[in-house]
């Protein structure tokens, strides 16, 4: 039985208004986050469409799929392994000297890749944003992604959004998703060092950590140290490009320096030796520590990274960081001994000799 269509004259019209509604450009139009935002309705959608991918747009992102697809012949192209890392950033405050939350979780991620030798490809962006966040300091953050996104040279192709109630997180925490690709013939792990290798680092340590502790203005002090946040795969090449045996190579951040060398010591059955006379410590961050009984060597970095070169080579990589900005302050520190096997043993000003050991507690909660 055939039913005639019911006629509604204005019906054409009507969709055509409709239809150019649902494709317009959406824009937020609240001040704050409100849990609307993270319901999967329409008030959901706006704060992508505007906010995110208005920022990062690009074409893997712009389709809005569960996923980023990626073409794995384009991947096979440029090495033989991926490297695929995660990290979370929980920071208070979350603007502060030298960055915010956003270039710290862009930043951060890229140089957890760089430093297996991966080059940094595609990024993921997962926000949980407390409710009565203001539109615009999330509008700030994710923009700010975008350029440390760009400069690094790597792009952010899909992410999630959550919304909590007031009170249940703090502003705004991010995590984020790196994937790269390392080059055939690159071996970089912590378990490779040798003795008599070159250990060096690519400028001063601890800004970081002294940055966030005078944000955090639980002190009446004033300073102009700023965050040393960066990214590093560009460093990263230089070095590689003059010396792709490097042995190993790690970001100093949480934990700071120290941390890192007795995890290489651990790794490699190995001894370190440092010498103190040439840690290059800002006479800022040294003072901060003084004051505050803190130990720089234990300070976290957000754009430091230490490498460990074959010492026949060391002179070499350190010119190729002294020629990269991210590297100008670049020195070698020490120098990876025999024994005592799993120690990190320091040269003092003084003469003396003090273990360095791994970092016990927390100098500082929610450093990055």
């Amino acid at each position: 039985m055939n039913i005639p269509p019911t006629i509604h004259p204005d019906r054409d019209s009507l969709f055509n208004k409709i239809e150019k509604v649902r494709h317009r450009h959406p824009k937020v139009k609240d001040k704050t986050i409100t849990l609307a935002h993270g319901s999967g309705g329409k008030a959901m959608r706006d704060l992508i469409e505007d906010i995110f991918v208005g920022s990062f747009n690009n074409p893997l992102l712009s389709q809005l799929e569960d996923q980023a697809r990626v073409n794995l012949a384009e991947l096979s192209a440029m090495g033989d392994r991926l490297a695929f890392t995660t990290d979370s950033y929980v920071i208070d405050p979350i603007f502060f000297p030298g960055g915010n939350i956003g270039e710290l979780a862009v930043n951060g991620t890229v140089n957890d890749l760089a430093v297996s030798g991966a080059t940094p490809l595609y990024l993921s962006c997962g926000m949980i944003i407390e409710e009565g966040l203001p539109v615009e300091t999330l509008r700030e953050i994710v923009q700010s992604m975008k350029q440390a996104a760009d400069f690094a040279g790597v792009k952010i192709v899909t992410g999630d959004t959550k919304v909590v109630d007031r009170g249940s997180a703090d502003k705004l925490f991010i995590n984020t998703t790196g994937v790269g690709v390392i080059h055939a013939g690159i071996d970089i792990s912590a378990a490779n060092l040798q003795p008599r290798d070159a250990i060096i680092i690519n400028g001063y340590l601890g800004d970081h950590g002294a940055a966030i502790t005078i944000a955090r203005e639980e002190l009446a002090l004033e300073s102009s140290i700023k965050s040393d946040c960066q990214p590093l795969n560009g460093l990263v090449q230089a070095i590689l490009a003059v010396c792709p045996e490097i042995h190993a190579m790690r970001d100093a951040t949480r934990g700071g320096l120290a941390t890192v060398l007795n995890e290489f010591a651990l790794s490699s059955g190995v001894g370190i030796h440092l010498y103190e006379q040439v840690l290059p410590v800002r006479e800022e961050v040294q003072a901060i520590c003084e004051l505050l009984g803190l130990d720089p060597l234990y300070l976290a970095n957000e754009g430091k990274l230490v490498t460990v070169v074959p010492n026949h080579q060391a002179e070499k990589v350190l010119a190729a960081m002294q020629s990269h900005p991210a590297g100008k302050d670049a020195v070698i520190i020490g120098e990876v001994i025999d024994s005592p096997s799993g120690l990190v043993i320091m040269e003092t000003i003084f003469g003396t000799d003090r273990i360095v050991d791994m970092l016990v507690g927390d100098q500082l909660p929610r450093i990055c």
